[in-house]
């Protein structure tokens, strides 16, 4: 099946109790557990949920996993409370004293989470630009453990050549885990690269609607799965019955949205490439965009962030509050567009000065286009900046 049939046929097309079309949302805390003769699937509801084990089925087919998935019945998912959730949760298998190799360019809550909690604990950390492999294959010392990757970046859509970092990774015996937030399995699959484990914030484009709080986690392997397991009952960072089911309700709806807001966002960064008042568009749909190319060899589409650079700060902000069908908020993904200013949110715990070296400056604003109408966009961004 191809990904947009898959996103419905997934094995869990009905409830097998009723025949409805819909998994239904066992909203319960505990299980009767009969005499105790023999073990029960569910016993208690941070340990396992029928509704929640759906959605982690679910995951594991569209990463790549069970109903003909092209590795097989061992890729296990993983569902939690929230997409940091689901990325600390990954980072909890490994223990004080190991070291990580991170893409300097992630999303602020990763980074926020490497660099305190994780550091506390005596995680160690290199940062370094991913987007040249050789730096990760440089920063391998004896006790380096994993490789954590996130391509395209938050903020700046930086491309990493997913298939010769995680070659690295492999050959040094390392766990490799990639943030696929913006791409999803509809438009990437780094377990088909060789990746270990994947993570999403399925708070966005898997939700997509705005009303959910989520994250997912995939494995490769079972015994992968089992360590990341551990975590996740041990820590209860889970979601609810209702939350579980929001997301598999915006899954069936991924392919749709998704292609709509990647034509828009497409049309959208043309178009402000030509504006006066803007000095740089960040999209990996541009040909000229950094890593374009490689982009296109490892993924299907180029998704619906972008972001970029007016002249001067206050026409940055001058935008943000002029928009008109634009909201300015944190968070992407949704059926509405938004505009964020990450200096200020997504990455406001990063220190300036590693914030300007790495280009998230005052200037820059990153846009998750919506549903809406591109030409209608286009009318308010231009008022708006101008």
């Amino acid at each position: 099946m191809k990904m947009g049939t898959l996103l419905l046929h997934n094995g869990h097309e009905t409830d097998p109790q009723s025949g409805a079309l819909s998994v239904p949302v066992i909203q319960a805390s505990t299980f009767d557990q009969g005499d105790l003769s023999s073990p029960v699937e569910f016993d208690y509801s941070r340990s396992g949920n029928p509704t929640r084990r759906a959605l982690e089925e679910i995951i594991a087919v569209l990463e790549g996993g069970a109903f003909g998935g092209a590795l097989g019945g061992g890729v296990k998912g993983f569902a939690f409370g929230s997409g940091i959730a689901a990325i600390s949760s990954a980072l909890g298998i490994f223990a004080a004293g190991d070291h990580i190799i991170a893409g300097e360019a992630l999303y602020g809550g990763s980074y926020r989470i490497l660099n305190t909690f994780y550091k506390r604990w005596g995680l160690e950390l290199s940062a370094v630009d991913t987007t040249d492999p050789d730096t990760i294959r440089r920063a391998i010392k004896p006790n380096t453990k994993a490789v954590f990757l996130e391509t395209p970046s938050n903020p700046l859509l930086k491309i990493t050549d997913l298939k010769a970092c995680l070659d690295i990774a492999k050959e040094a015996g390392l766990i490799s885990i990639v943030d696929n937030t913006f791409m999803t399995p509809y438009l990437q699959r780094p377990l088909e690269f060789g990746a270990d484990i994947v993570v999403h914030s399925a708070t966005k484009f898997l939700g997509g609607h705005s009303d959910v709080i989520s994250g997912l986690a995939v494995t490769r392997t079972e015994e992968l799965g089992r360590r990341v397991y551990a975590v996740q009952n041990g820590f209860g960072a889970v979601p609810g019955p209702w939350d579980a089911w929001l997301v598999m309700r915006g899954i069936k709806t991924l392919k749709v949205r998704m292609d709509a807001q990647e034509a828009a966002a497409q049309k959208l960064a043309r178009w402000l490439q030509t504006h006066p008042l803007v000095s740089q568009v960040f999209y990996p749909g541009l040909p000229e965009h950094p890593g374009a190319e490689t982009h296109a060899a490892q993924a299907s589409g180029a998704g619906a962030v972008l972001s970029f650079k007016t002249r001067k700060t206050e026409q940055a902000l001058r935008f943000l509050g002029k928009t008109e069908l634009t909201a300015s908020a944190v968070s992407l993904g949704g059926v509405e567009t938004i505009a964020s200013y990450p200096i200020r949110m997504s990455h406001a715990a990063m220190p300036p000065a590693e914030r300007e070296r790495l280009g998230i400056t005052d200037t820059l604003i990153r846009l998750s286009i919506g549903l809406e109408d591109p030409d209608d966009l286009i009318a308010d961004f231009d008022n708006a900046l101008r």
